[in-house]
Protein backbone atom coordinates (compact mmCIF):
# COMPACT_ATOMS: atom_id res chain seq x y z
CA UNK A 1 0.00 0.00 0.00
CA UNK A 2 1.23 3.49 -0.85
CA UNK A 3 1.01 6.00 1.98
CA UNK A 4 0.78 9.75 1.54
CA UNK A 5 2.41 12.09 4.03
CA UNK A 6 0.09 14.93 5.02
CA UNK A 7 0.31 18.01 7.24
CA UNK A 8 -1.59 18.18 10.51
CA UNK A 9 -3.63 21.25 11.38
CA UNK A 10 -4.30 22.48 14.93
CA UNK A 11 -8.00 21.41 14.96
CA UNK A 12 -6.71 17.84 14.51
CA UNK A 13 -4.59 17.92 17.69
CA UNK A 14 -7.15 15.95 19.77
CA UNK A 15 -7.03 13.15 17.18
CA UNK A 16 -3.22 13.23 17.29
CA UNK A 17 -3.33 12.90 21.09
CA UNK A 18 -5.61 9.85 20.71
CA UNK A 19 -3.02 8.21 18.46
CA UNK A 20 -0.25 9.20 20.88
CA UNK A 21 -2.08 7.73 23.88
CA UNK A 22 -2.98 4.47 22.14
CA UNK A 23 0.61 4.06 20.95
CA UNK A 24 2.11 4.90 24.34
CA UNK A 25 -0.19 2.44 26.12
CA UNK A 26 0.93 -0.28 23.69
CA UNK A 27 4.67 0.44 23.76
CA UNK A 28 5.64 2.40 26.87
CA UNK A 29 4.81 -0.29 29.41
CA UNK A 30 7.30 1.22 31.85
CA UNK A 31 5.17 4.37 32.28
CA UNK A 32 2.73 4.70 35.14
CA UNK A 33 -0.87 5.80 34.56
CA UNK A 34 -0.06 9.06 36.35
CA UNK A 35 2.73 9.71 33.83
CA UNK A 36 0.39 9.25 30.86
CA UNK A 37 -2.17 11.58 32.42
CA UNK A 38 0.61 14.09 33.18
CA UNK A 39 1.92 14.12 29.60
CA UNK A 40 -1.44 14.10 27.81
CA UNK A 41 -2.32 17.82 28.31
CA UNK A 42 1.31 18.80 27.67
CA UNK A 43 1.22 17.00 24.33
CA UNK A 44 -2.09 18.64 23.40
CA UNK A 45 -1.43 22.17 24.63
CA UNK A 46 2.33 22.63 24.26
CA UNK A 47 4.38 19.93 22.54
CA UNK A 48 2.38 19.65 19.30
CA UNK A 49 2.65 23.42 18.76
CA UNK A 50 6.44 23.24 19.15
CA UNK A 51 7.09 20.86 16.24
CA UNK A 52 6.52 20.55 12.52
CA UNK A 53 3.87 17.81 12.25
CA UNK A 54 3.24 15.28 9.47
CA UNK A 55 1.00 12.22 9.38
CA UNK A 56 -0.21 9.21 7.47
CA UNK A 57 -3.98 8.78 7.16
CA UNK A 58 -6.18 5.76 6.51
CA UNK A 59 -8.75 5.53 3.69
CA UNK A 60 -11.26 7.48 5.77
CA UNK A 61 -8.81 10.32 6.46
CA UNK A 62 -8.11 9.32 10.08
CA UNK A 63 -4.56 9.77 11.33
CA UNK A 64 -2.85 6.38 11.76
CA UNK A 65 0.64 7.65 12.55
CA UNK A 66 2.37 10.96 13.03
CA UNK A 67 5.76 12.57 13.25
CA UNK A 68 6.90 15.80 14.93
CA UNK A 69 10.27 17.34 14.14
CA UNK A 70 12.20 20.39 15.28
CA UNK A 71 15.45 21.35 13.60
CA UNK A 72 17.35 18.18 12.70
CA UNK A 73 15.63 16.03 15.34
CA UNK A 74 12.58 13.80 15.55
CA UNK A 75 10.77 14.88 18.68
CA UNK A 76 7.90 12.40 18.35
CA UNK A 77 6.94 9.50 16.12
CA UNK A 78 3.88 7.43 17.05
CA UNK A 79 1.75 4.92 15.19
CA UNK A 80 -1.66 3.72 16.33
CA UNK A 81 -1.37 0.08 17.50
CA UNK A 82 -4.08 -0.97 15.03
CA UNK A 83 -1.63 0.07 12.30
CA UNK A 84 1.51 -1.56 13.70
CA UNK A 85 3.43 -3.66 11.20
CA UNK A 86 2.22 -1.81 8.11
CA UNK A 87 5.37 0.22 7.48
CA UNK A 88 3.88 3.54 8.63
CA UNK A 89 6.68 4.30 11.09
CA UNK A 90 9.30 3.53 8.47
CA UNK A 91 7.57 5.73 5.87
CA UNK A 92 7.38 8.62 8.36
CA UNK A 93 11.02 8.18 9.37
CA UNK A 94 12.24 7.99 5.77
CA UNK A 95 10.24 11.12 4.96
CA UNK A 96 11.82 12.92 7.92
CA UNK A 97 15.33 11.92 6.83
CA UNK A 98 14.88 12.60 3.12
CA UNK A 99 12.58 15.63 3.14
CA UNK A 100 13.15 17.31 6.51
CA UNK A 101 16.88 16.56 6.94
CA UNK A 102 16.59 15.00 10.40
CA UNK A 103 19.57 13.10 11.77
CA UNK A 104 18.77 12.76 15.50
CA UNK A 105 16.21 11.23 17.83
CA UNK A 106 15.92 10.64 21.57
CA UNK A 107 14.31 7.36 22.65
CA UNK A 108 13.24 6.00 26.02
CA UNK A 109 15.80 3.32 26.81
CA UNK A 110 13.04 1.06 28.14
CA UNK A 111 11.12 1.19 24.85
CA UNK A 112 12.93 -1.76 23.28
CA UNK A 113 10.67 -1.74 20.24
CA UNK A 114 11.54 1.88 19.37
CA UNK A 115 15.24 1.45 20.07
CA UNK A 116 15.33 -1.57 17.74
CA UNK A 117 13.32 0.27 15.10
CA UNK A 118 15.73 3.19 14.96
CA UNK A 119 18.79 0.94 15.07
CA UNK A 120 17.40 -1.16 12.22
CA UNK A 121 17.06 2.01 10.15
CA UNK A 122 20.63 3.17 10.74
CA UNK A 123 20.58 5.17 13.98
CA UNK A 124 23.32 4.63 16.55
CA UNK A 125 23.35 5.50 20.24
CA UNK A 126 25.74 8.40 20.82
CA UNK A 127 24.88 9.25 24.43
CA UNK A 128 22.60 8.33 27.34
CA UNK A 129 20.84 10.46 29.95
CA UNK A 130 19.70 8.95 33.24
CA UNK A 131 16.63 11.24 33.37
CA UNK A 132 14.21 12.41 30.69
CA UNK A 133 13.92 16.08 29.72
CA UNK A 134 11.50 16.74 32.61
CA UNK A 135 13.79 15.16 35.18
CA UNK A 136 11.73 11.98 35.45
CA UNK A 137 13.61 8.69 36.04
CA UNK A 138 13.20 7.36 32.50
CA UNK A 139 16.63 6.99 30.85
CA UNK A 140 16.93 8.45 27.37
CA UNK A 141 19.15 7.20 24.55
CA UNK A 142 20.35 9.96 22.25
CA UNK A 143 20.62 8.49 18.77
CA UNK A 144 22.04 9.80 15.53
CA UNK A 145 21.85 8.64 11.94
CA UNK A 146 25.30 7.49 10.84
Amino acid sequence: MKYIIDKIEEPEYPEVVEVWEASVRATHLFLKEADIEYFKPLILNEYLKAVDLRCVRDGQGKITGFLGVAGDKIEMLFVHPKSFGRGIGKILLEYAVEQLDITKVDVNEDNDQAVGFYQHLGFKVIARSELDSLGKPYPILHMELR
